[in-house]
């Protein structure tokens, strides 16, 4: 049985079953590990080893194809340039010539079946908690509700690539439609809800472990994780009172640690994968052309002097990197190393939600959330016009340099419809900013 360890978690990969497949459809078949049980037999009759292995393998997948979902949004919010064999990653993403979006390239389908996959072993894990008399009332509600939150979570990063989500894919012979914006994350919020009741039915301690949710892993502090997210639906769905309530049960704190809160972790260990976003350093003897994070010249220019975000962030190459007719003279220092951890949603993200959902009926309060950004980034205090349009411009500049390569700026300027401010890399080129459906899906 092969085994990994990531902190104090083993992680199995004997039982999963589930789907480290390149799937990227909805459409799943049954898969049968000769080193373990059928996927009917855990649906049936797991044990408590079978179903805390399961989360494991709902934790491991939400990783994948998360490099692509990250840099290929950044490359269409010209946040950053991947520089690579591909053309594509500077072709296509950003329309040359006027080339558009193909729903069967990479870009397309590695995101969508990525967090397909995540939530694939997450119902299996529902459905075998449901179907398993070997763990209490308790420990089933804490099984239940840890999955329907990882599922919630993972259809916003779908929606907020592909404007538009597949919700109802429990049963594989009877998928649900693909939903619009607001019709899926209407599901998506009661879908929080629902697992928010089931974890509070869940008693103390939940019967399995997590591997990045150090400090988040009993049910309590797991629903607050599950309000932080839901605080994030509330805002994207149009709802800053049902914002604000979300946030006072989770854990953002304006005076608190603004890089609190569960992390994807990663390790060199056999089995396991490392940070798809890291890109070693640049140096002049080793400038490494042929793979780089470039940061888009326009994130460095607009930035106000003194922002530490850029100077820890970004680093100057040893001299430009050009290709493609693309350049840039910075490069990504977001992650220290090649197992720095990657957060799903942290305190200082929150902040900035609380700031935007004061905006327009409690302006003085939203600025003293921006100042909570500005001033740890060690800028001064907003001194600007008090008006709403212009705390959401401050709001949005505040969001596109915290949470730069973070999968936020496109949905960011989509949501706002501010898409066609971007600027044109080169004559012809053209803005998009979602990704298609891949083809597989049949729309």
């Amino acid at each position: 049985m092969k085994t990994y360890k990531i902190k104090t978690v083993k992680w199995h990969y004997a039982l999963v079953v589930l789907l480290m497949l390149g799937i990227t459809s909805c459409t799943f078949e049954e898969q049968v590990d000769p080193n373990g049980p059928s996927l009917e037999g855990v649906l049936t009759n797991a044990s408590v080893n079978q179903l805390n292995n399961m989360v494991i393998g709902v934790e491991a997948t939400m990783r994948n194809s998360l490099g692509i979902q990250t840099t290929a949004s950044g490359t269409m919010a010209r946040e950053l340039y991947l520089f690579d064999a591909d053309p594509r990653n500077t072709a296509n993403i950003l329309g040359k010539n006027g080339s558009t979006l193909e729903n069967g390239d990479f870009y397309a389908t590695a995101p969508w079946g990525g967090r397909y996959r995540a939530i694939k072993n997450a119902n299996i894990l529902i459905q075998s908690a449901n179907n398993t008399g070997a763990v209490t009332a308790e420990e089933r509600a804490g099984y239940v509700g840890f999955a329907k939150t990882i599922i919630a979570f993972e259809l916003i990063e779908v929606l907020k690539s592909y404007n538009q989500a597949r919700v109802d894919v429990a049963d594989d012979t009877n998928l649900g439609p693909v939903l619009g914006f607001s019709a899926a994350m209407t599901e998506v919020r009661a879908m929080l809800n629902d697992g928010l009741t089931d974890l509070n039915q869940a008693g103390t301690e939940f019967a399995f472990s997590l591997a990045g949710f150090a400090g988040y892993d009993t049910p309590s502090a797991f629903a607050e994780f599950n309000r932080a997210v839901a605080a994030t639906a509330a805002l994207y769905d149009g709802d800053k009172s049902g914002a604000l309530t979300a946030l006072n049960a989770s854990y953002f704190n304006l005076s608190g640690n603004i890089t609190e809160g569960p992390k994807h972790v990663f390790s060199q260990s056999s089995g396991d994968v490392t940070n798809p976003v890291f890109k070693g350093p640049s140096t002049a003897a080793n400038p490494n052309n042929g793979d780089q994070i470039i940061v888009h010249n326009s994130w460095i220019n607009d930035a106000e002097a003194g922002d530490t975000r850029v100077t820890t962030k970004t680093a100057v190459r040893p001299d430009p990197s050009v290709q493609d007719e693309l350049t840039g003279t910075h490069e990504t220092r977001l992650y220290a190393t090649n197992v720095s951890s990657i957060d799903l949603l942290r305190n200082e993200e929150l902040i900035l939600v609380y700031a935007e959902a004061n905006i327009g009926s409690n302006n003085p309060e939203a600025v003293a959330a921006l100042n909570v950004i500005r001033n740890a980034a060690s800028l001064v205090n907003y001194t600007g016009a008090m008006t709403d349009a212009d705390l959401v411009t401050e709001l949005l500049n505040q969001r596109r340099y915290s949470l730069w390569a973070e999968n936020h700026r496109m949905f960011d300027l989509r949501r706002y419809n501010l898409s066609n401010t971007l600027p044109i890399d080169r004559a012809g080129d053209v803005i998009y900013n979602e990704f298609p459906i891949p083809f597989a899906e049949g729309n």
